[in-house]
């Protein structure tokens, strides 16, 4: 029970909840790609992150100078259905959306010099979390 606590303390947060939108939008991004979509600063998003990290919502993997974040596997049934559950209604937000679209125009446009070095040549958005969450059971079924 403390476990699913932690998720839903961590979820009770608008900014976090648009971190998480992008991440599952994006599949992987780096801190500046978050910041400029969102208009956060670096200390803000790496506190939200790390909150999330903690809760077990986000991962991170070093790649050079970068640390890039995406939403992990669930560890067990009660944190894949949360995160499920999660993307089906982001999907649907207003807010998501915009930051969903604005993101995909920021990255096009070649915002943040990560993706340049980390993914050579990467114009389009690396896979999606939504798309796994198309694939498994809808939202509390």
């Amino acid at each position: 029970m403390d476990t699913l606590a932690q998720l839903f303390k961590a979820l009770a947060d608008t900014s976090r909840l648009r971190i998480l939108n992008l991440l599952f939008h994006s599949g992987e991004l780096c801190v500046c790609d978050i910041e400029s979509v969102m208009g956060f600063t670096q200390t803000k998003v790496s506190r939200h992150l790390a909150y999330l990290t903690r809760a077990g919502l986000v991962a991170y993997r070093k790649q050079g100078l970068w640390m890039l974040y995406s939403i992990p596997r669930p560890e067990n049934e009660d944190q894949r259905r949360v995160i499920n559950c999660l993307g089906t209604l982001l999907k649907a937000n207003t807010v998501a959306q915009r930051d969903a679209r604005r993101l995909e125009s920021r990255i096009s446009a070649g915002c943040c010099a990560t993706f340049e070095r980390v993914k050579p040549g990467t114009k389009r958005i690396a896979k999606s979390m939504y798309q796994r969450c198309d694939q498994e059971e809808e939202c509390l079924s």
